[in-house]
């Protein structure tokens, strides 16, 4: 493929993503944000990566100034290395994520469950216990969504069936969503 088309499969895959979904997304941040939620972030591979960025973006890069003492709590799970090698040894790497939030969550919390293929074994089980326990779930998805767009509350899909754009479409996605929280958190500090 030569570069001009895959500029034109980026730009028509950013013209399919659902707009509703994005502000969906803003406002649901936003609303952890005014109610002193947590927000945790999970997910694998490339998934991983961009949960690490996010939480990281979420947590300073909404920051209103340097002083600002009302801050998003944000954290990415996927960075917790102990914990990870610990549980995947000793109970199986499909309990990863979900024995962290038995560990740190509360009800009302917000969980973004990242995963190009939406079948993930270690998100599912995740997101499964924190749909049981009263959090509010949200998958962010590729290819056709598998069962984290069926099981999240709610959604953020990226309709391409292709890993690496799709991933790369999904930071695009979320550099957005952080330039827009600045500019709500500003509104309310």
């Amino acid at each position: 493929m030569e570069f001009k088309s895959y500029k034109k499969l980026v730009t028509d895959t950013m013209d399919s993503v659902d707009q509703a979904e994005i502000d969906n997304f803003i406002d649901l941040i936003v609303d952890a944000y005014k109610n002193d939620k947590f927000v945790f972030v999970i997910g694998n591979g490339g998934s991983s990566a961009n949960a690490s960025h996010l939480a990281q973006d979420l947590a300073k890069g909404t920051k209103v100034h340097p002083v600002h003492e009302v801050r998003l709590k944000a954290l990415s799970l996927t960075d917790n290395t102990p914990f990870l090698t610990a549980q995947a040894n000793d109970e199986g790497y499909d309990t990863i994520f979900e024995q962290q939030l038995v560990t740190y969550a509360k009800a009302g919390d917000l969980v973004i469950a990242i995963s190009g293929s939406g079948n993930s074994p270690n998100i599912i089980k995740a997101i499964d216990w924190a749909n049981n326990n009263g959090m509010v779930t949200i998958g962010v998805t590729a290819y056709d969504g598998g069962k984290l767009y069926k099981i999240a509350h709610h959604k953020l899909h990226v309709p391409l069936n292709e890993m690496c754009t799709a991933e790369s479409i999904h930071s695009i996605v979320f550099h957005y969503v952080i330039l827009e929280l600045r500019e709500k958190f500003k509104q309310l500090n």
